[in-house]
């Protein structure tokens, strides 16, 4: 199963870092919030991810594209320029980077991916927040509900994307209104192939007409997490990240 990560918005908010790189490679505790994220998924089995780029799209191909070489030890013969590791590669994951242009919206990266992920039920999250989410628990919701797409439901330091629900089921979705009952849109979903009919094209957001469209078409539902969750949008959301990590207690780790 794929795991798409939106990681192409210019992260205007958190400029003191995005004008060098792309949100998403914003370190928390040395690594870019990305590897944190890949790291909470990897957990659960699912290490084929597909990272929808944009802004800065170069940074994040070359920290993939040097990531074995800077994660270890290594020789090299700088006769024949063969790199030879001197210890096994920490992680297996397959990363998938598509450029899915500057100017494109949340919704028009998703539909840009959909050749990567036309096969069957796929995940789907931003590339800026953590959460100690159970993702075997999420997919087992999904897979129980059967419907079009699940999001998980969080309550929030702030406001965001409500929720209006009927025991599982999502009855609206509206972005960032003014928040009835504490919960909000998490990210950390799950899609069905179907799903990608509801976006238009680039200039779609995701997070409008394709969610509130499933939403009313009865085909989305909500996943409660009661957890740790927090997104990154600040620099003092970046400096919170830091400190759990610092202190040996970040929630997000599996």
């Amino acid at each position: 199963m794929k795991t798409i990560i939106l990681a192409g918005g210019f992260g205007t908010r958190l400029a003191e870092y995005t004008d060098l790189v792309p949100k998403p490679m914003v370190t928390i505790g040395g690594r870019p919030i990305l590897w944190h994220i890949m790291r909470r998924y990897a957990a659960f089995g699912h290490k084929d991810f597909v990272v929808a780029l944009g802004y800065k799209a170069e940074v994040v191909k070359e920290y993939f594209l040097n990531y074995r070489a800077l994660s270890s030890d290594f020789s090299v013969d700088l006769g024949t320029g063969a790199v030879m590791p001197l210890q096994a590669s920490a992680v297996d994951w397959r990363v998938t980077l598509v450029d899915t242009g500057v100017r494109s919206l949340t919704g028009g990266r998703v539909k840009r991916l959909a050749n990567h992920v036309c096969d069957g039920t796929f995940m789907l999250t931003y590339g800026d927040g953590l959460a100690s989410i159970d993702l075997d628990r999420l997919l087992d919701f999904h897979r129980r509900h059967g419907r079009l797409v699940t999001v998980t439901a969080v309550h929030p330091a702030a406001r965001f994307g409500e929720l209006t629900m009927n025991g599982d089921q999502v009855v609206a979705f509206s972005e960032k209104p003014q928040v009835h009952d504490g919960w909000i849109n998490g990210g950390f979903f799950v899609c069905e192939p179907a799903f990608l009919d509801f976006i238009a094209g680039d200039d779609t957001v995701l997070e409008q007409e394709p969610l509130e469209r499933v939403a009313a078409a009865g085909q989305l539902v909500a996943y409660r997490h009661d957890g740790f969750w927090q997104c990154m949008d600040t620099k003092r959301d970046r400096d919170v990240l830091e400190a759990l990590w610092e202190s040996g207690r970040a929630p997000w780790l599996a």
